[in-house]
């Protein structure tokens, strides 16, 4: 075999593989209960109304659909998703939306477009794996800011900035992910959006929202994005149809300014040339068709069960002396144990009892979250969730007697 080490760039040599992405690879095992990874029930996909609807795009639009598309996506689409963010306070029309290949890509670009090799990002303690992953790779400096059951926690967020700019080093962008956080399970309440798009100002700032999850709410009314509040341009929203139709047509899309939605754009044609334009004109019909917002509710009426029995489980089989706030919606639950345990080094035990999760080193860019781990609730069957916890109290309970001899 060639060996090309030497040919690799300096960039490719930092990059790291994700760890739910690994992980993953080892719960195939049909033994194994996974609550590890971020997988959408595959009992919610609308398979029916799909299959009448791709019939119908090959048959009306079928030329078309299986043709390039544009870099920036399918116009009807983007006019569709426009007219339902107005709804959710959102000033935009089409010009600002931009479909991606997955959320993932547009982090990619958003690192892309901004970061030089050692600027600095702001995110939060913890933070969702791919946002680092994808901000890493562009040789970032992430700062992380902690969250507490709001959020992100603004105060710390402006003592920070003020702390990294005395040494000189001027942050680019604030990454959130303020609803449901991915793994925290935590949203910021409208106070605290309002205060950081202030921050936002003071600081000139660009603000990076992240929002997979809100239409998946179970006990708390609809919170408006941060973005219906940025009045001048500041704030880059990015959404997706993964957990709201499915994740296998990777189709996301981002809504900005549109100075921004114009580099994003170019910055988008050296990646793909354009979006699935199939999975587009399917996701697009879907929407008109009224099913897209029947479909959302289905999928909550489904989670919000798991997310019971994992919570009922945690207090039945779980030693005492963990710290789990109930999410209200979204597909996790962080779980933070006694300050004996490393949940990295607790993983391989769980393994031998067969069931996984997500240490929550993973999620924080400052080392910490040892204690930690993301529990995912919406892919087990109910019965795998209440076995699983079942396991996994076993093996918590086993690590602790073991650290207190």
């Amino acid at each position: 075999m060639a060996d090309i080490d030497r040919l690799y760039s300096d960039r490719a040599g930092k990059m790291r593989k994700s760890e739910i992405r690994e992980l993953l690879k080892v719960t195939q095992d049909p033994e194994i209960v996974s609550l590890a990874g971020g997988l959408p029930n595959p009992k919610s996909f609308p398979i029916q109304d799909l299959q009448g609807i791709v019939n119908s795009v090959l048959e009306h639009h079928g030329a078309t659909a299986l043709q390039y598309g544009t870099t920036q996506g399918v116009e009807e689409l983007r006019k569709a998703i426009a007219e339902r963010s107005c709804k959710d306070g959102i000033d935009a029309t089409a010009d600002n939306v931009i479909i991606t290949s997955g959320s993932q890509q547009a982090l990619d670009t958003v690192g892309k477009i901004f970061l030089n090799p050692g600027d600095t990002a702001v995110v939060g303690l913890p933070t969702y794996l791919g946002g680092i992953n994808a901000f890493r790779s562009y040789e970032a400096n992430l700062v992380g800011i902690p969250l507490d059951k709001d959020g992100m926690i603004i105060d710390a967020l402006e003592e920070k900035i003020k702390e990294l700019l005395k040494e000189n080093f001027t942050p680019k962008f604030i990454y959130a992910v303020p609803t449901f956080q991915n793994p925290a399970g935590v949203v910021m309440p409208e106070s605290r959006r309002k205060k950081l798009i202030d921050v936002a100002k003071e600081y000139d700032l660009v603000i990076v929202e992240d929002d997979p999850y809100s239409k998946l709410r179970f006990d708390i009314s609809h919170v408006k994005p941060i973005k219906a509040f940025d009045d001048e341009g500041r704030v880059i929203y990015m959404s997706t149809f993964s957990k709201i139709l499915s994740p296998g047509f990777r189709l996301a899309w981002t809504i900005a300014s549109e100075e921004l939605t114009r580099k994003m754009t170019i910055c988008k044609q050296a990646l793909d040339l354009c979006t699935n334009t199939f999975t587009q004109f399917i996701a697009n019909e879907f929407i008109k068709s009224g099913s897209l917002d029947l479909h959302i509710m289905k999928i909550c009426e489904m989670y919000k069960p798991k997310r019971d029995i994992m919570m009922n489980a945690m207090k039945k089989y779980f030693p005492d002396g963990y710290i789990c706030n109930k999410p209200a919606g979204g597909m996790f639950a962080w779980v933070t144990l006694p300050e004996e345990i490393d949940t990295e080094i607790m993983f391989l035990d769980a393994l031998k009892e067969k069931v996984a999760y997500v240490h929550g080193k993973a999620f924080c860019v400052d080392g910490g979250g040892g204690r930690s781990m993301r529990l995912n609730f919406s892919y087990a069957t109910n019965e795998q969730l209440e076995e699983g916890m079942k396991r996994l109290g076993v093996v918590i309970d086993k690590k602790l007697k073991v650290l207190c001899q």
